[in-house]
């Protein structure tokens, strides 16, 4: 398996999977940069795999299905009746928490993820003989910071977290958007005690994707809130942090 992150918009992550001659697009917010990823990678388009129904993460399917028709397009059932119809007639296959997605030899599984969208999921796939697992979290869980609680309550979203901070430490994370300098920034103000977000600072990069559930575990204030409350405190503090 391989992942190519394909940079979308003005700080959008989408992502190629990527097994033999095949791959997935997650979450294309734009056609033109997977059009131009797909070539260079030498791999044809089977399937679009999507965390959530907003616009920035979904707006390239309409286009991408027209150019290669026949592939697959998934989504949440929670999520699906909130595409736009140009784009929620692209969709095949509609996927609760515990289903599985498969390109070739590698297999996802669906993770219910609601507190940014109801419907928002992520995709797991188990480490392996030869190499470490992957997560792809949409706008639920970013570099040191979470996305903003849109449709669902802090309660929901703290759970959606630790969820995910369940996986195994070295599970790479592959998230939404380029946040994490702003992150960090708030991270280290909200725990300023906290020597790995110093760390995690100091060895910044970009593109900033991936994270490992390790690196969250040990900087991200919103995994780190001791309960649902605090974390509703920070996640109210980080909406007019400057």
């Amino acid at each position: 398996m391989r992942v190519v992150t394909v940079p979308c918009l003005s700080d959008n992550f989408a992502y190629l999977i990527i097994d033999g001659g095949r791959a997935v697009a997650i979450d294309p917010s734009e056609a033109g940069p997977i059009e131009t990823a797909l070539p260079k990678e030498n791999v044809a388009l089977a399937a679009i795999w999507l965390t959530h129904h907003h616009w920035d993460h979904v707006g390239g399917v309409a286009e991408l299905v027209d150019k290669h028709p026949g592939i697959d397009v998934v989504i949440s059932r929670i999520d699906a009746d909130k595409l736009k119809p140009e784009t929620r007639r692209c969709v095949t296959k509609l996927v609760d928490e515990g289903d599985k997605v498969a390109l070739n030899n590698i297999v996802a599984h669906v993770i219910h993820n609601p507190g940014h969208t109801l419907g928002a999921v992520s995709y797991h796939i188990p480490d392996h003989p030869l190499g470490c697992g992957a997560v792809f979290t949409g706008d639920t869980l970013f570099a040191a910071g979470c996305g903003r609680v849109f449709e669902g309550d802090p309660p929901m979203m703290y759970a959606s977290l630790q969820k995910l901070a369940q996986l195994p430490d070295r599970t790479k994370v592959y998230f939404g958007h380029e946040y994490t300098a702003a992150n960090l920034k708030f991270a280290a103000a909200a725990e300023p005690d906290n020597g790995a977000v110093k760390t995690a600072i100091a060895a910044i990069a970009k593109p900033s994707t991936p994270s490992t559930i390790f690196d969250e575990r040990a900087t991200n204030p919103f995994i780190r809130a001791d309960d649902a409350t605090e974390f509703a405190r920070r996640r109210e503090w980080k909406n007019t942090f400057k």
